[in-house]
């Protein structure tokens, strides 16, 4: 077990142990040891609920932290120092005694459609099929394309690739950055716009988190942070945790940054994507959190509350 405090030459970086998700921590490995050559880095792989349950949609499953909240508890109990996360999986509420770090440089935040026989969103055939496991994507491309067929798709990147292959989808949805860090850009057939699929809270960054306390990790994750990034992750994060959403909840945010200008586009959706409620506030990076708040509270007054409310069973 290692201790929060003090020096040491070892730190123990949690996992989960998807392909993705060992390449992110590799490659977050090989950032700490360019900073920090003297301390061995050792990944050790967690597997959480949401890696458990594979056969039922994550919306059905409830509750937050699906894809965290294992490794959480090892950081908790000591067993690892630090954790890599994908951000859009971490809930907006942390447990007491962590925190979100680092920041490292976000890659692309889009969401991706793969289509089986080349064909763009707006080329697809009348009632065509589209995998995703995410109500936020199915709400707007609904919006969208009422007329497609939305199904369920769970599974790594690489499990999701080989069902659309198999031709169980006419296209499915992902995150560019998943493809991207993986080298299977190629696969890609278009890039949403985000005026027709904003992306997810924190999508295409990742989140390194570790104890509050632990102040030699502080110490070296404290030269990876990405400035930009976290203010633009922050934002988004104030955006959800204001919404008092989940990573499954038809909400989405994307924040974007110009010198000091922060730009913030949310929205919140009923899941069948007739209702969207959409809008955008901007300022310095400064004031990202109050950004955050400012929007929440601006679409809960225009219905958002409502949507939210029926979505939770509360109406």
């Amino acid at each position: 077990m290692s201790t929060p405090f003090g020096r040491r030459p070892t730190l123990v970086l949690g996992t989960r142990g998807s392909k993705l998700a060992l390449c992110q921590s590799e490659w977050f490995q090989s950032r700490i040891h360019q900073v920090a050559p003297e301390v061995q880095v050792t990944l050790r792989k967690i597997q959480t609920t949401g890696d458990k349950i594979v056969d039922v949609p994550l919306a059905k499953i409830g509750g937050k932290g699906l894809f965290v909240k294992e490794i959480e508890e090892a950081l908790i109990d000591g067993t690892i120092d630090v954790a890599v996360h994908s951000m859009k999986d971490v809930p907006a509420q942390l447990p007491k005694g962590l925190e979100i770090l680092c920041v490292p440089p976000r890659e692309d935040a889009r969401d991706a459609l793969i289509s089986r026989d080349g064909r763009r969103f707006r080329e697809l055939p009348q009632g065509a099929c589209v995998g995703t496991a995410s109500l936020r994507r199915q709400a707007q491309l609904l919006n969208a394309r009422p007329d497609l067929r939305i199904e369920i798709l769970r599974g790594n990147l690489d499990t999701r690739l080989r069902k659309l292959k198999e031709g169980k989808f006419d296209a499915i949805v992902l995150a560019a950055a998943g493809l991207r860090r993986l080298a299977w850009e190629q696969e890609i057939t278009e890039y949403l716009d985000p005026a027709v699929s904003l992306p997810a809270i924190g999508q295409g960054a990742l989140g390194i988190e570790g104890r509050s306390d632990d102040h030699f990790v502080h110490s070296i994750l404290s030269r990876l942070n990405d400035p930009a990034t976290h203010a633009q992750v922050s934002a988004e994060r104030a955006f959800l945790h204001r919404l008092e959403g989940g990573c499954q909840v038809p909400i989405a945010g994307y924040a974007t940054l110009v010198g000091d200008d922060l730009t913030l586009e949310g929205l919140v959706a009923a899941v069948d994507g007739k209702t969207v409620i959409r809008g955008r506030v901007r300022g310095p990076s400064r004031e990202a959190h109050e950004l955050g708040v400012q929007l929440a509270e601006q679409l809960l007054a225009r219905g958002g509350d409502r949507i939210l409310r029926a979505i939770y069973g509360t109406a």
